[in-house]
């Protein structure tokens, strides 16, 4: 079942992992920097990564090195583990998807990002995907899922196939995706899954949209958002293909 994108999130601008600010002590993805966003009256998209214990965590990387003083995979650590450990440069620690579902509590529509655990887009365990499934359970307010790896989202087919579901994409240039394969790039970069998974949107990179593929699917009515554009000026070449944005660095204008 083919779910819509929630109106919301072709409307409202995207705060790209929330609206951080390091120089302001708010670390992407953390508490403050949804609050921020929360503040400005953006859409928030989040990325999360699973715990040791299969918790949903509010976090982008699949190690602790850059934005922590820890090292190591995330996946290695508990969800009490996790929520102990401070985010480099701020206060805040990191979230479960569970606490930041409460504190947004639907004042903002949500995009969330499910990471690829497999490094290699391969077919995953389901065990994150259902992790989310399980914190959405409930959710009131606009939300969709997405990845890059098209089996998480067959995944959330089966287990909330309520949620609008999409694919993060790319141009896949496979020196920026090293070591990812460049067979499994030359597949993914023509986004043959988006039936498949009855996704209903895209998030493509900004800078590739001229891609034919995405004119193919908007013309199929799918819905084009893009990550992740830095200033006004890419803002309003993005604008010419994609019905939304996902942003950093600048304010975003919000439509009134």
């Amino acid at each position: 079942m083919r779910v819509a994108l929630p109106a919301s999130l072709t409307r409202i601008p995207i705060a790209h992992r929330a609206l951080h600010d390091r120089r302001q002590g708010r670390i992407e993805n953390s508490p403050s920097a949804i609050r921020a966003a929360m503040a400005a009256g953006y859409a928030i998209e989040i990325d999360v990564q699973m715990s040791a214990d299969g918790q949903a965590m509010v976090f982008h990387d699949d190690r602790l090195d850059r934005l922590t003083d820890q090292t190591g995979w995330v996946r290695d650590r508990t969800a009490a583990a996790l929520s102990q450990i401070i985010l480099k440069g701020g206060t805040d620690t990191i979230p479960t998807l569970r606490e930041v579902l409460a504190l947004i509590a639907g004042q903002v529509p949500l995009l969330i990002e499910i990471k690829d655990q497999t490094l290699q887009m391969a077919q995953t365990d389901g065990q994150l995907e259902k992790a989310v499934a399980d914190a959405l359970a409930g959710y009131r307010g606009d939300v969709a899922v997405m990845s890059f790896n098209p089996h998480c989202m067959a995944h959330m087919a089966r287990l909330a196939p309520h949620v609008a579901r999409g694919i993060t994409t790319s141009a896949y240039d496979a020196d920026d995706w090293a070591p990812l394969p460049p067979a499994i790039c030359d597949v993914l970069r023509d986004i043959p899954d988006f039936d498949r998974v009855d996704a209903s949107f895209i998030s493509h990179e900004g800078r590739d949209l001229a891609r034919a593929r995405v004119a193919e699917l908007k013309a199929k009515d799918a819905a084009i958002l893009c990550w992740t554009i830095r200033s006004p000026e890419d803002e309003a070449k993005a604008r010419k293909i994609a019905a939304n944005i996902t942003f950093e660095g600048y304010a975003a204008v919000i439509p009134a």
